[in-house]
């Protein structure tokens, strides 16, 4: 049996995990986006190339931000294609020294043999620099959380955010890239409504704007953010796989934080509407 490369066995770990938080199985996938049954089962169990529309809208569907599992694809798709195996660019070949001569004297050949030493030497570290890095790229893909002396050196994983301040009205702050961890923060605490949903308002300083997340809904619950001079956001609970996985309004933009406003409205009329404003 082929042992699958590192990167390619990451990104299979990784797509089993975010279908895991969808709750959907393999039919219930494939009646959600283009792609058959058995081939979701083909990439989920590594015996298939997965497209990156695949990856995109898995994420998409459990409510996570896609940046990290698009990272280990880009790794794992230079392994499918054969990139990450291709021949570096042979290191150029020095001049033989030359034969001793009536004309060559001992500092001609000194001179011949410090070049040609020089020019090995060079090959042999651009090689092996250039082989540490790719190493280095993989670990910190690999093992995030890892304290690797060189991770100080690694290269930023995570994209630029989309928008800021008033860019970002009514725009989604995952494809914006605004909720990745770190980007964005509860103002106050979460609160756990009547029916047991929860609800709580987030703000990205990096991106300047607010939006509205719902978890442990039911099928017919909203919320709805609203700021003075902005137009409210809100989105609503439609599905069973909603019910399991975050939710968001979209943004409202360089808002002034102390006047937002987060409402939860129940799928019973019988319910009661619930508010909340940052402490």
């Amino acid at each position: 049996m082929t042992v699958p490369a590192p990167e390619c066995a990451a990104l299979t770990e990784g797509l089993r995990a975010v279908r895991a938080r969808t709750g959907l199985s393999l039919t219930g996938l494939a009646e959600r986006t283009p792609y058959s049954r058995s081939s979701w089962e083909r990439y989920l169990n590594g015996k298939k190339p997965v497209p990156r529309q695949a990856v995109e809208a898995l994420c998409a569907m459990a409510g996570e931000p896609s940046a990290r599992l698009l990272a280990l694809w880009e790794l794992a798709d230079a392994e499918w294609s054969g990139r990450a195996r291709s021949t570096p660019p042979a290191v150029r070949s020095a001049p033989a020294a030359p034969p001793a001569s009536a004309g060559a004297g001992p500092g001609v050949l000194g001179r011949a043999r410090r070049q040609y030493w020089f020019v090995v030497g060079t090959g042999v570290a651009v090689l092996a620099a250039a082989m540490t890095g790719v190493l280095i790229v993989v670990l910190s893909v690999l093992n995030p959380g890892s304290a690797h002396p060189a991770r100080a050196a690694l290269p930023v994983l995570d994209p630029v955010p989309g928008c800021h301040g008033r860019a970002c009205e009514g725009k989604d702050p995952d494809r914006m890239f605004c909720g990745l961890p770190g980007r964005a923060d509860s103002l106050g605490p979460e609160h756990r409504t009547a029916t047991g949903a929860h609800v709580e308002i987030r703000y990205s300083t990096v991106c300047a704007a607010a939006w509205g997340r719902i978890w442990h809904a039911r099928i017919g619950d909203a919320i709805e953010l609203s700021a003075p001079g902005a137009r409210s956001r809100r989105t609503v609970i439609k599905s069973a796989v909603d019910t399991g996985v975050y939710r968001f309004t979209s943004m409202i933009g360089a808002p002034a934080r102390a006047t937002l406003r987060l409402c939860f409205l129940p799928a019973s009329d019988a319910g009661r509407r619930e508010c909340v404003s940052p402490h």
